[in-house]
């Protein structure tokens, strides 16, 4: 019976479907807080229609990060002749990858229904639709709570171009059964430039089109530059101040003709690719029947506490148009069970100087202000430190790519307020910067830290 409880048989008692903290969405968001309160002895239950752990799990994060590092070893591979190794490319097997790739994500799948059970939260399967404030129904079933966390992530956008329909999102992306020999990738955004590098490293070939002059047009303009060289580099074709006018059946009728809005067309294309944002996943929910309001393009506007305009509603995640990253969902929702459940009555997130990083070739590792936001909030005030150089690890190389460095500092003191790094292992140095940063570390206490030699890291406490 629809809506009912994970492994029951029976539709439960309405005295039972009460809980004290129910989160509408499993993806990371809403597990990571219903764990939390069940940890500090709330009744919790989670609702999700698809398979638990959201976004992130089945279709971004982690599906997004082992074709990367397919494309990774794809790259290695060109780099083993400087190193003495006689290693080819020949014989990559994308249905044996995406075999491989679909299991990981299934046994992950099983540790979330393996996680909700052992702490005791109670699992429904289908949509939530809200009937007042504090009701909603799931199926046949109906549930109600002193407090609701609306956790239910975003969905890909595509736009109203002629032909859209023949085209997939990233979404789709992960359902290709063989590589696509020819794409076109509509967006600059972080999802654009990621899934074009993986599927160019992969051996497709690859446009990509772009509404404006650049890609990653939010991040720092070295970091967008250096990228934008990079994917040049790689052979991708990339196309500026244009976007795509209409999508047709090609000759033969299994490929696709691109028609772009300057007058030129791209002809015997396998896959267009929309990856031009997305939008929060609200259309369901019926929130007319909650007053919660919702700001421009659907996200549910919150405070600092994650508290929607109704009182005992909450939302955390993608949904909230703030900073769509899983680990923010993670920390906004721990955060908020703190505060419910255990008197931790300040405990929330602060959504400044957030890390990201980029999963492109080479990676991109970021956190704080660009120099644009800077010089805009600060003025004369700032001071930038910029370096750029080949990684030893091109010491051999017939093709190196540049790592680039830039320390966004302000005031006397030289407060470090913005890290950005574009290189072979920006990925995984930026998570100890940012440690730093948001402590509020000076240009004088990265140069007083020994440097680690030889390391690409090193540049950032060694830059004059």
């Amino acid at each position: 019976m629809a809506g009912l409880p994970a492994g029951s048989e029976t539709e439960p008692d309405m005295e039972n479907s009460h809980f004290d903290f129910l989160a509408i969405g499993g993806g990371s968001g809403g597990i990571a807080a219903a764990v939390r309160a069940a940890g500090h002895g709330a009744r919790a239950a989670v609702v999700e229609h698809g398979r638990l752990g959201g976004t992130c799990v089945n279709v971004g994060c982690v599906p997004k990060k082992l074709m990367w590092y397919a494309a990774s070893l794809g790259h290695t591979v060109d780099e083993y002749a400087g190193y003495g190794f006689d290693v080819s490319r020949d014989g990559f097997d994308w249905p044996a990858l995406k075999a491989a790739r679909d299991a990981y994500v299934q046994r992950l799948n099983g540790i979330y229904a393996r996680r909700l059970e052992t702490e005791g939260i109670a699992r429904y399967h289908g949509t939530a639709r809200f009937v007042d404030t504090r009701t909603v129904t799931v199926g046949d079933a109906r549930l109600s709570a002193d407090h609701v966390v609306i956790a239910t992530g975003g969905l890909p956008i595509v736009p109203p171009t002629r032909g859209s329909e023949l085209g997939i999102t990233s979404d789709g992306f992960f359902e290709l059964d063989e590589r696509p020999g020819r794409v076109v990738v509509a967006g600059s955004g972080y999802i654009a430039v990621e899934l074009a590098g993986v599927l160019r490293a992969l051996g497709s070939e690859v446009t990509m089109v772009l509404r404006r002059d650049r890609v990653l047009r939010a991040f720092d303009e070295m970091l967008s530059t250096e990228l934008m060289t990079a994917l040049d580099a790689d052979g991708i074709e990339i196309r500026t101040n244009a976007e795509l006018d209409l999508i047709e059946r090609g000759d033969p009728r299994n490929t696709l003709t691109v028609r772009v809005n300057d007058g030129t067309s791209i002809q015997a294309v396998d896959s267009v690719l929309w990856a031009i944002g997305r939008r929060p996943n609200v259309a369901s929910l019926d929130l007319a029947a909650t007053g919660v309001e919702t700001a421009r393009g659907g996200a549910i506007a919150t405070d600092e506490f994650q508290q929607t305009s109704f009182e005992g509603i909450y939302a955390i995640g993608d949904v909230t148009g703030r900073a769509p990253l899983t680990p923010v969902a993670i920390a906004a929702g721990r955060r908020l069970a703190d505060r419910l459940f255990d008197g931790q009555a300040d405990r929330r997130l602060s959504y400044d100087c957030i890390p990201s990083v980029i999963f492109t070739h080479p990676p991109i590792g970021t956190v704080g202000a660009t120099e644009a936001q800077a010089r805009s909030d600060h003025g004369d005030a700032v001071r930038v430190y910029r370096t750029r150089f080949n990684s030893m690890y091109y010491a051999f190389s017939d093709h190196p790519r540049a790592t680039a460095m830039k320390l966004v500092t302000v005031g006397d003191e030289e407060r470090v307020i913005g890290c950005h790094v574009i290189g072979e292992g920006a990925d995984e140095m930026m998570q100890g910067f940012a440690v730093a940063v948001r402590m509020g570390a000076s240009k004088r206490d990265f140069d007083d830290t020994v440097a680690i030699h030889p390391t690409s890291a090193e540049e950032l406490v060694t830059m004059r």
